[in-house]
């Protein structure tokens, strides 16, 4: 959305009952975004969904959060992510190197600098990625209340996930992963055992499942999300690293033939590929009224947090209100 619309946004999700807001990172800044959307709230946590790591330096991330978790008094979230090799090269101009290890270096950085800012410790950090010795006092905020930025990682791959176990405080999952069963075979081990590498019990790493959800007013209101998500997870599962989620429910064979249309140019006839039964599993569906209890149903013990879309109008707030408050109190 323009930025002049994030204020009144914000607004709407924080009188909705939302705990927070996600901010993506495609045609605007991520940090800039957020600002807005922190400045006109008092209550909602806001957290970049992601915000791209490797164009940007470590130092001046540390910056931006440390600035928006000043200005919210702790609000902020950092969600980070690595973006894929054609991204990062071709559309950022920036050289590819290993994205795990990298941001292994990249978080270990950002908590350096923060605590040299935070304590007033020499600032020394050096890794195979990144070197950071210099701190005069003229450069160095002030000591904030809330001095820990949370860190959450954007994860499909296992190895990324496990990092998130090793050294983030949460995993922000993809749409396309994130169904109960996965969470559960998948996700967690993976988080439990990077937890294990520095003594952490994988628990205490929260996921935001960014899951997506068909509700709406109506049972044809309901029909016609889901519609509108077969098409979208048709063209998400035409990119081969997404589809670990098909590869584990046996449709390994749907991913293929989406990324053969997708060379061809074929979007158009993607969706057909998504059937219900993908849907079924995938997709939690139901009226406003219902879909408290089944997103309940569907993750409760798996996650700390799901995703639910806000829809563009405001018809239908009070009834979306009150499935927040049900799915809140459970």
């Amino acid at each position: 959305m323009p930025l002049r619309d994030v204020a009144a946004y914000a607004q709407r999700a924080e009188r909705l009952g939302f705990d927070g807001l996600l901010v993506p990172e495609a045609v605007h800044d991520g940090f800039l975004t957020s600002l807005i959307a922190l400045e006109h709230t008092s209550r909602l946590i806001v957290a970049t969904s992601v915000a791209l790591a490797f164009p940007r330096s470590p130092m001046t991330v540390a910056y931006s959060a440390w600035d928006l978790q000043a200005l919210s008094g702790g609000r902020f979230v950092l969600g980070l992510g690595s973006q894929v090799k054609a991204n990062i090269v071709g559309r950022f101009s920036v050289p590819w190197t290993p994205p795990v290890a990298r941001m292994r270096d990249y978080v270990g950085a950002l908590r350096a600098i923060w605590r040299s800012w935070q304590t007033g410790e020499k600032l020394e950090f050096e890794s195979q990625s990144y070197r950071f010795d210099r701190m005069q006092p003229f450069f160095a905020p002030e000591p904030i209340e809330h001095g820990d930025v949370p860190i959450f990682l954007g994860g499909v791959n296992p190895a990324m996930m496990r990092l998130a176990g090793e050294a983030a405080d949460g995993l922000m999952t993809h749409p396309t992963n994130t169904g109960p069963r996965y969470l559960r075979d998948r996700i967690r081990p993976d988080l439990d055992a990077g937890a294990a590498r520095t003594g952490r019990a994988g628990t205490d790493v929260r996921i935001l499942a960014s899951t997506f959800v068909a509700t709406g007013a109506t049972a044809d209101d309901v029909a016609a999300e889901r519609e509108r998500l077969r098409e979208l997870l048709g063209f998400l599962y035409s990119t081969p690293h997404y589809r670990r989620t098909l590869e584990l429910h046996g449709w390994a064979d749907v991913g293929e033939r989406l990324h053969a249309m997708s060379r061809e140019g074929r979007w158009g006839e993607m969706k057909a590929e998504v059937s219900d039964e993908m849907l079924d599993v995938l997709v939690p569906s139901g009226v406003y009224a219902d879909v408290a209890s089944i997103v309940h149903d569907w993750y409760a013990g798996l996650v700390s947090a799901v995703t639910l879309r806000i829809p563009p109008d405001d018809r239908h707030d009070a009834e979306i209100g009150a499935a927040i408050d049900q799915l809140r109190s459970r």
